[in-house]
């Protein structure tokens, strides 16, 4: 956020105050008496005497300005042309064009979104950089024209979302790249402590207002779940509060109300007082109230670690449960293999077998063969060789 501190460009314009010139009637002028009646020469000036005259005499005649670069005022990756850059301008001059508009804002680099509204006296300007836009706003809030002193505030982002129920490995880059499917978004930040550790909350700015309502939609209705963890992300529309120009007195509305509360001063009630009774009981309302909402976070904090324990017991289970399906997927896959093993080794078997049986149908016939050939070699004297003797006896038995 930029310093509202800081001094405004030394930028001179034609309706910028000029310093004024020295008056020749000052006192360091003026001649006293003493320097009149002093008849002693005059002292000659040094050589260095008469170079600062000569610089000083060089100052007067090129006055330096100050320029600024406009680019040193965006970080490194930071989205230009934002929402987080868009001003309101309030209090306008019902005659004021658009050109002078502009102009009021043409020293803080490039400008978009030019809405006037001069029936009513307002207007929009969106400026390149959420820094520079701050410096504007320091600069120029409360200027008066027309005898009107504008008012500039910073434009309500109407595609802000909030992200509640974070867990703790959730990261900017982790939020906008979780909820870019929705449409583009601008920013995505994870809100922290003054130590750095995350709060669970978030903040998700879209470039429109139909993309945050997509968003708004999917998570209400689905459960987006940022991490491993089964923790969907609570996504609520922005509540927009100026915690920066909160309510100045020249803005609050003087009526009867006001002047009647405002009869007294601040101070504390006297005991036994009317006031004083009533401030107590007050005190003792809020100390009730903040009683009854600790007792509705500790109830709420106790709910969350049972779930917590809960989800631990659940996620243990269900990874035995995946470890025992594994294993029951390996027991089966591992029957498979080995019915599979015994398939091959009787199919094996059954081709062995066949293999053997066409080796003894082949001696067989080639036996045959030999035993047609003797036959045709000695028709007269054929004698039984031992295989035929074989078989005769196998018959017998």
């Amino acid at each position: 956020m930029a310093n509202r501190n800081m001094q405004p460009t030394t930028t001179q314009s034609s309706n910028s105050p000029q310093p004024a010139e020295p008056s020749t009637d000052s006192p360091a002028s003026e001649q006293t008496p003493a320097n009149k009646d002093d008849s002693g020469p005059p002292a000659e000036p040094s050589p260095a005497a008469g170079e600062a005259e000569g610089v000083a005499e060089g100052s007067e005649e090129r006055p330096t300005k100050m320029t600024l670069d406009l680019s040193s005022f965006r970080r490194s990756g930071e989205k230009t042309f934002t929402q987080r850059s868009r001003l309101f301008v309030g209090n306008l001059p019902l005659d004021m064009p658009e050109e002078e508009f502009k102009n009021m804002f043409a020293k803080y680099g490039k400008i978009t979104e030019v809405y006037i509204s001069r029936d009513r006296g307002f207007g929009f300007v969106r400026l390149e950089t959420r820094t520079l836009a701050e410096i504007a706003k320091a600069e120029l809030d409360g200027t008066v024209l027309n005898n009107r002193a504008i008012r500039i505030r910073f434009a309500s982002h109407g595609a802000s979302l909030t992200v509640r129920n974070l867990m703790p490995a959730v990261t900017n880059e982790l939020l906008d790249q979780a909820f870019s499917q929705f449409g583009p978004v601008e920013r995505a930040i994870v809100v922290t402590d003054d130590r750095g550790r995350p709060t669970g909350r978030g903040i998700v700015e879209f470039t429109n207002k139909a993309s945050a309502r997509k968003a708004l939609e999917c998570c209400t209705e689905g459960a987006l779940l940022l991490t491993s963890t089964p923790c969907p992300a609570i996504v609520e529309p922005s509540e927009h509060l100026d915690d920066e120009d909160g309510l100045p007195e020249k803005l609050l509305p003087k009526i009867p109300r006001f002047h009647k509360e405002r009869e007294q001063p601040p101070h504390f009630a006297q005991p036994g007082t009317f006031e004083f009774e009533y401030a107590s009981r007050w005190k003792a309302l809020h100390e009730m109230e903040k009683q009854q909402k600790d007792q509705v976070n500790k109830n709420i904090r106790e709910a969350k670690e049972k779930l917590e324990a809960e989800l631990e017991a659940a996620k243990h289970e269900h990874q035995l449960m995946l470890m025992r399906q594994d294993l029951m997927r390996r027991q089966e896959e591992l029957r498979r293999l080995e019915e599979l093993r015994n398939q091959e080794l009787q199919r094996r078997k059954q081709i062995e077998m066949r293999h053997e049986e066409e080796r003894r149908r082949r001696e067989e016939e080639l036996m045959r063969h030999r035993e047609q050939e003797e036959m045709r070699r000695h028709p007269d004297g054929f004698k039984p060789n031992y295989l035929d003797n074989v078989r005769f006896e196998r018959c017998l038995r």
